[in-house]
């Protein structure tokens, strides 16, 4: 999923009305929003968490300084570890680990909901729907 449709569902789920413009520079394609009101912003955590602010919704950006630390750790995560890799033994590490972080958890942080869950989903997505795609043809 590029990181504008899920910037887009972001802003659909947190009840924001849909006007944004986004658009990707780079190689990497990172994604950039051009504010109303100020500079672009560049980066899908950075954007997320603005979108978050926007919709008066901060805890789910943590709402102690841990769970803070934590949301950030599981956002940088996403961005570092789990977008580029799209090998089968990177995506199946990725999962296994994941899989025991969240063995003791109900969420990323532990019993919250945060934005870090959310990205973390829309990033394992397509990896998620491949691996039941390819179960289901049999292979």
């Amino acid at each position: 999923m590029a990181a504008a449709a899920e910037l887009s569902l972001l802003e659909k789920s947190l009840g924001l009305s849909k006007g944004n413009k986004y658009s990707a520079q780079g190689e990497r394609q990172i994604p950039v929003l051009q504010t109303n009101n100020g500079p672009s912003l560049t980066g899908l955590t950075t954007i997320a968490a603005h979108l978050v602010k926007q919709a008066n919704k901060e805890y789910l950006l943590g709402s102690t300084a841990e769970e803070k630390a934590i949301v950030q750790q599981w956002l940088e995560y996403r961005v570092t570890r789990v977008d580029g890799h799209s090998s089968k033994n990177d995506i199946h590490t990725l999962l296994k680990d994941l899989n025991s972080y969240l063995e003791d958890k109900v969420y990323l942080t532990g019993y919250n909901f945060t934005l870090a869950d959310i990205l973390l989903y829309y990033g394992l997505h397509r990896f998620i729907i491949r691996k039941l795609r390819h179960r289901e043809v049999g292979n």
